[in-house]
């Protein structure tokens, strides 16, 4: 059990260190999705 404790504190260490990564790369991925889909209404008429 103290495992699995110290498993989900890392775990949750590393998300704060990373969560700005993650947020940029979340923001990256929505830009490109957003682009893809005003590219293909634009192009598609």
């Amino acid at each position: 059990m103290s495992s699995i404790t110290k498993g989900y504190r890392g775990l949750s260490i590393i998300m704060v260190v990373n969560s700005d990564r993650i947020f940029s790369v979340a923001t990256m991925a929505a830009g490109l999705l957003a682009g893809a889909f005003l590219g293909a209404q634009f192009l598609g008429h």
